[in-house]
């Protein structure tokens, strides 16, 4: 799907959500938080009421809206349907910022290099990357995946778009493809990477630790909502720090609370939290600055439809 149509489709997305969310004049009483499958310490947070108790004494309430990506949450917060955005992988506000959405850098989930992998079915021919040229590869786009694919590909002396053939599918679609054999390789990240590796023997070419690509997600927040309600987002970010400490600290007891949440064996939920680093953390300079550095790439391969500076976004002082 082309860059424009991308975007178009996630604006009538947008208009749908905004037309039942809680207006405009009533958002410091309700904070509007965004969420996906793979944005563990929130649906940790939602599923246990943690939020609700906590904000409660500011007189503030939760309304949790559910997305399939990342991107069309961070175009929410500039179309005034969300507050917050659940964690997203470091690409998302990237293409955000390049379509002229305004946010702010809230927070981040520091490095979970092995939490996003390019594989292979169990019985693929494949044993490394180089070996996929001319197959078939699916990837979300915009995603870390997308970025970490690019590498991995380089990495191997191949070329994204030339040497392979590329779809762009997001998970639930892409792992139907990648099971029917209708494609030759998926890159994907956690939960879906490691519930293929455990239910049908899915195997790993490259990831984010053999190629050097970090995979930090961030959470992006409503530059005007922090603004008026900073109090209620240090209360939002004492939490996330305190349930990714918690996860981390105790990861029996933990995937046995998220499993249920997602649907899913708690062996498949103690893999994936397993490799990801749960570290929330204030956005620092190091990491603005890979941002650049991814964003240059997809600057150069014609991905973002225009060069872009990172450090236009602001970030977040804890303050």
């Amino acid at each position: 799907m082309k860059t424009g149509t991308f975007i178009a489709f996630s604006l009538f997305i947008l208009l749908g959500l905004a037309a039942s969310a809680v207006p405009a004049s009533a958002a410091d009483s309700v904070l509007r938080i965004g969420y996906q499958k793979s944005s563990s310490l929130l649906i940790l947070l939602k599923g246990q009421g943690i939020l609700e108790k906590a904000l409660e004494p500011q007189g503030v309430k939760v309304q949790w809206n559910e997305f399939t990506s990342g991107l069309p949450m961070v175009e929410a917060l500039n179309a005034g349907a969300l507050d917050l955005s659940a964690d997203v992988a470091e690409t998302v506000p990237l293409f955000a910022q390049a379509a002229g959405a305004g946010f702010t850098y809230f927070l981040q989930e520091k490095a979970s290099p092995t939490a996003e992998a390019l594989i292979v079915p169990k019985g693929s021919p494949a044993k490394a990357t180089a070996d996929l040229k001319g197959k078939k590869l699916a990837v979300a786009r915009a995603s870390g995946a997308h970025y970490l694919t690019i590498v991995a590909l380089e990495k191997a002396g191949l070329d994204f778009g030339k040497d392979v053939q590329v779809s762009y599918l997001q998970p639930a679609d892409a792992r139907t493809a990648f099971e029917s054999g209708a494609i030759d390789a998926w890159t994907t990240w956690d939960p879906f990477l490691a519930t293929v590796e455990l239910q049908s023997g899915a195997r790993i070419l490259d990831d984010g630790k053999s190629t050097g690509v970090s995979y930090t997600r961030f959470y992006p927040v409503s530059t005007a909502y922090l603004k008026n309600n900073p109090a209620v987002l240090r209360v939002v970010a004492d939490e996330l720090g305190k349930i990714g400490k918690w996860v981390k600290g105790s990861p029996e007891a933990a995937a046995k609370v998220h499993a249920p949440l997602l649907g899913l064996d708690i062996e498949i939920v103690k893999k994936a939290n397993g490799r990801r680093s749960y570290d929330v953390a204030l956005v620092d300079g190091a990491a603005i600055a890979e941002q650049q550095k991814i964003a240059d790439v997809f600057v150069a391969r014609k991905l973002l439809p225009k060069a872009i500076k990172v450090a236009d976004v602001p970030v977040w002082s804890g303050k």
